[in-house]
């Protein structure tokens, strides 16, 4: 019986992977994407759908400089770590103070599940900009894929400014009233029912860290987890993270997933 084969993309946007006008250019990310561009040629009329998740961020976001000032007006250096002390102490608060209570109840929310501590980005990924488009070497792969009379499931993330999407299955702290960061369980089961889920994207520290996790965590099925395949050689990660992702390595690969490259996958 022919296997179903899905491929999830995580974020191959120009910000993370275009070394010369990324925002938040992952070192590597370009390689990564030209290699997943020549897989999904090769593999054309093998893979039966396509995943993409975009970050899609406003300027004003939790993570961006922009929210938050120090006691002089001056807002955050990017790559600012702000703790639930920073901000009950006052080192930093927000340039809109209506909006202190949720930002202190966000970032005590982070410390207590202990995923990530919230990290000052460079502004990326904003919708409509240069920077929210899929890199165009892939893209010109995918729309060949697309040829087949097949289209590319996109998924949008992180437009909620209250909290950080890192995962595309649901927000670091879901917003009750919002269900774009609550679990996408359409996402899930799509890909429960796949015999192969091929995983590449941007970054490996992060975005495709939380992403993978989330998917493993929501399987109706603990064996569904032998399903996921980290192509390794089309993922990269942000400098000064590599913890993090030593950290999903080791967990997921105890949990069953397995690990191929772009060029040996049913080579």
């Amino acid at each position: 019986m022919t296997k179903k084969i899905e491929l999830l993309i995580i974020d191959p946007q120009v910000d993370f992977c275009d070394p010369n006008t990324g925002s938040l250019y992952v070192p590597g990310a370009e390689r990564d994407m030209s290699r997943l561009a020549t897989m999904i040629r090769r593999l054309r009329n093998k893979i039966d759908d396509i995943h993409v998740t975009l970050d899609s961020h406003h300027l004003i976001h939790i993570a961006h400089p922009i929210f938050w000032k120090d006691s002089h007006g001056k807002n955050p250096p990017v790559f600012t770590n702000i703790t639930r002390e920073d901000v009950e102490q006052g080192v930093w608060t927000c340039t809109v103070p209506g909006l202190y209570r949720t930002a202190l109840e966000y970032v005590r929310s982070l410390e207590r599940n202990g995923r990530y501590g919230l990290t000052i980005w460079p502004p990326h990924c904003l919708i409509g900009s240069p920077g929210h488009n899929v890199f165009p070497e892939l893209f010109q792969a995918l729309t060949e894929w697309e040829n087949r009379f097949a289209f590319v499931d996109y998924v949008t993330k992180g437009s909620n400014i209250l909290t950080e999407h890192y995962s595309a299955v649901q927000a670091d702290v879901p917003d009750p009233a919002d269900p774009s960061t609550q679990i996408n369980t359409r996402l899930v089961r799509t890909l429960e029912n796949a015999d192969v889920i091929l995983v590449a994207g941007e970054a490996r520290t992060h975005c495709l860290a939380n992403t993978v996790r989330d998917i493993a965590n929501n399987f109706g099925d603990d064996s569904y987890i032998s399903k996921l395949v980290l192509l390794t050689d089309a993922s990269s990660d942000i400098p000064g993270f590599e913890p993090h992702a030593n950290a999903f390595m080791n967990e997921m690969t105890s949990r069953g997933m397995q690990l191929a490259t772009t060029k040996d996958f049913l080579k």
